[in-house]
Order: structure tokens, then C-alpha cells, then sequence
């Protein structure tokens, strides 16, 4: 029932429009909660929606285990989707199409796919009465793609509670499949890089854009925001990547050198062997001939785990004498060890599935809602399972044109959730 029903739900919430535009701009996630709670209703659990803001919606549930007193499990995926042009778009990004054995649209891996996975296994589950191992709170957050104000970390603030014995979790970009050396890898997420999203502001002297002046703000920021981005931050194996890098036996070979040979996954694995930090938007100045007091612009920051120290040292130094910075979001680092029970039971799912498989931990670049839950204490994973074909550009797909989940990836997902939750 859930492989067959996955496909339909996945294309239901892609129909509903959630862009998340950042600044609490966009349509907000209340239609899409309604549309979760419904469907866990329809199965006889009932689900709570608590809204941050006007339509900033989030859905709880909690599925009760056959042990209870075992600590509690958290499910979590997030409603809110990027932005998107759909004149750039093969099949609109809303229409939920199945073509071409996927369904497109945005939200298809980021991340609706699991959304309607986690949705598919508890429906089924529900109406067989088939309890997992432990107590299961099942979350749906809005306001991810912006951090997460209006809903990771609105819930752990306002409402903790919701959060009674939990102590893992698991949610988005882990636990999908990628082909190397005739060898089918699934990566589960066991790290993530912090977040510092910068404002920088630089104060000057006002004057005519025909006179000499040395208190230029555009220039003091321009030149700072030139060193920021063209610095070249050394290597840091943090113990996942490095762990990474040995399990693909690449450990002996230089780190960047190895990770050339990595695909389309260079671009994943390429952004953690190092913090960055990426100028992301400048504004200043209101007329042509005229010198503004002032300039800002923003840079998305990324720290490894163990390096934030070294990270805003660094970024202080560049900053030179006239620039200072603010934070727009400032997100910790994560880095979880790779073994225990709920590493076992990721594996084994994983592996009844596909035996001939291997499982290994990677560090994500971007971030997830689990930082918001580590506040509590909560530790997790990213494990949204797919098993992906091997020419599929899958980490291209993320906040990209055409994005899209093979129906058989879901149905994959599915088979593998269900038996995580059995084992777990």
C-alpha cells in the first residue's frame, strides 16, 4: 500500500505552493500542514498544528511504541520549498508530473520526497497496527529554507514539551545512493557544517563622486568583500570526512585531488574539507555622482565542526579596520559519531534492501533543522533513503532547475523506512 500510494502523496504536496522567499515572504506552509494532518487523521492519529506567524505552519504527531519508556524517536521534515523561475523548468515546478519514470517539481528531494515517505510508512503502519519499537514523533516544520525561525526553532522555544523523551532523530540528506568505481555507496549524513550569515556594514564620508575622497564606504566594503571571497581557507579533515575518504579508499591521496574523482559529488564533498564563506549580495549607494555614507552586503558563511574559532578569526582579519559584521542567522556545527544502535539499524535497513550496498557517514554542507533540535540535546542523522541511478545528478538537484525524484527511488525509500522503523 505505502509503495503505491508514495508517488500520489509526493505529487499532492509539490501541488501545493510553500516557496519559502525568505524575510516571512511566500504563500507559508498552513495549506500544506492542513493537507499532513489530514492524511494522518484519515488514519486514526491525531496531529496538531501550531502556526509561528499567519500561515507559518507546523504538524506534530506522535505514534505510540510497544516500549514506551524507550526514548522517543524524532521523524522530521520540513514544508517549505526554495523560489523558482518556471520558464527555466521542463515540466512546470508545481504540476507534479510523473515523466520519464520521476516526479518533477520543486520539493521532489527537498525535500517533499520524504515528507511523503514519512507520511506513506505511517499511514500503512497505522492502519495495519503495527507500532514501532519505540514511541515516533512525526514533525513537519515550515520556514527551514530560512533558518528556521518560524519553525524548528520556534517549536523548540515556545514548546519543548513537544519534545518529551526524545533523544535521536533523523530527517533530510542522508541515506541516498551514489555509484563510484562500480560501487553503490548510500550516504548517510553524520555531520554538518555551522552557519554565519553575515551582514557587513561599512561607514564613510559622505561627498560629491567627482572629489577625491579616502572615507570611501563602497571601497573599504568592496575591498573587504573581495578578500572574504577570494580567500583560499586550508584544509581541515574533520573525523567524518576523514572517515569518508577512507571508506572510499581515497585516505592515502590528497584530499582535494581525491575528491576530483568524485563526480557530481565533488561539489558535495568538495565543501567540507574547508570553511567558506561566499559574498552572496551588496547594496549601496543612491545616485551616480554621489558618495553614500554607508554600504552593506551579506556573506553566507560555513564553519566545520571543531573550526568555528578559527573561522571568525579569520573572517575579522579580512574584515579590515572599517567593516564591521552582524549575524543574520548564526547556526551551530554538528558532527555525531558513526556507530550505536541507530546506526545499526540505518545499515541494516539499508542493506536488507540492497546487499550489495555499503553504508558510510559524510558531512552535509549546508544545514538542516537538526540544529535547532540539538538545543535539546537531540542527536540524528540525515536518512531520507533513494537508491538513485548512477548517472543521476542528484546533489544538483537541491534548490536547481528540473528537479526531480525517480518513482522507483520512492518506492526504494519506502521498503527501507518501513524496515528502519521495525529495527530501530
Amino acid at each position: 500500500m505505502a509503495e503505491q500510494e508514495v508517488v500520489d502523496l509526493c505529487r499532492d504536496l509539490i501541488r501545493i505552493d510553500s516557496t519559502n522567499a525568505g524575510d516571512n515572504a511566500g504563500p507559508g506552509e498552513r495549506e500544506v500542514a492542513e493537507y499532513v494532518a489530514g492524511k494522518l487523521e484519515e488514519v486514526g492519529l491525531q496531529a496538531t498544528i501550531l502556526e509561528s506567524d499567519d500561515k507559518r505552519a507546523n504538524v506534530i504527531a506522535r505514534i505510540e511504541g510497544e516500549d514506551p519508556s524507550r526514548p522517543a524517536l524524532l521523524l522530521h521534515g520540513h514544508l517549505d520549498v526554495v523560489p523558482f523561475d518556471a520558464s527555466d523548468w521542463k515540466h512546470h515546478p508545481l504540476e507534479g508530473e510523473v515523466a520519464d519514470g520521476c516526479v518533477w517539481g520543486r520539493g521532489a528531494v527537498d525535500m517533499k520526497d520524504m515528507d511523503a515517505m514519512i507520511l506513506a510508512v505511517a499511514r500503512q503502519r497505522l492502519r495495519e497496527n503495527r507500532k514501532p519499537q519505540r514511541d515516533v514523533v512525526l514533525m513537519f516544520t515550515a520556514d527551514e529554507e530560512a533558518g528556521g525561525a518560524y519553525g524548528a526553532n520556534f517549536l523548540v522555544d515556545k514548546h519543548p514539551e513537544l519534545f518529551e523523551g526524545v533523544t535521536e532523530a533523523i530527517g533530510e540528506v542522508g541515506g541516498f545512493s551514489v555509484s563510484l568505481n562500480d560501487q553503490r555507496y548510500y550516504l548517510i549524513e553524520a555531520a554538518e557544517k555551522g552557519m554565519a550569515w553575515m551582514k557587513l556594514t561599512a561607514q564613510g564620508r559622505a561627498g560629491h563622486g567627482s572629489m577625491i575622497n579616502l572615507e570611501n564606504a563602497v571601497t573599504d566594503l568592496a575591498e573587504a568583500v573581495a578578500r572574504i571571497g577570494r580567500h583560499e581557507w586550508p584544509v581541515r579533515l574533520t573525523p567524518t570526512v576523514r572517515r569518508l575518504l577512507q571508506e572510499l579508499n581515497l585516505h592515502e591521496e590528497d584530499p582535494e585531488e581525491a575528491v576530483k574523482k568524485l563526480g557530481p559529488l565533488a561539489r558535495m564533498i568538495g565543501a567540507v574539507l574547508r570553511n567558506t564563506a561566499n559574498p552572496t549580495m551588496f547594496d549601496a549607494g543612491y545616485k551616480a555622482n554621489v558618495i553614500p555614507t554607508s554600504a552593506e552586503a551579506v556573506v553566507d558563511g560555513r564553519f566545520l565542526p571543531g573550526y568555528e574559532e578559527e573561522f571568525f578569526a579569520t573572517i575579522d582579519e579580512l574584515l579590515g579596520p572599517n567593516v564591521r559584521r552582524e549575524f543574520v542567522q548564526h547556526q551551530v556545527a554538528l558532527e555525531t559519531g558513526f556507530d550505536g544502535p541507530l546506526v545499526r539499524a540505518m545499515t541494516d535497513a539499508l542493506l536488507d534492501e540492497d546487499p550489495e550496498g555499503k553504508v558510510v557517514p559524510y558531512t552535509l554542507s549546508g544545514g538542516t533543522d537538526l540544529k535547532a533540535f540539538s538545543r535539546l540535546g537531540i542527536t540524528g542523522y540525515g536518512f531520507a533513503p533513494l537508491r538513485l541511478p548512477a548517472d543521476l545528478d542528484f546533489s544538483g538537484m537541491f534548490h536547481g532547475v528540473d528537479e526531480r525524484v525517480p518513482v522507483d527511488s520512492l518506492q526504494f525509500g519506502v521498503r527501507v523506512l518501513d524496515r528502519f522503523l521495525g529495527l530501530c
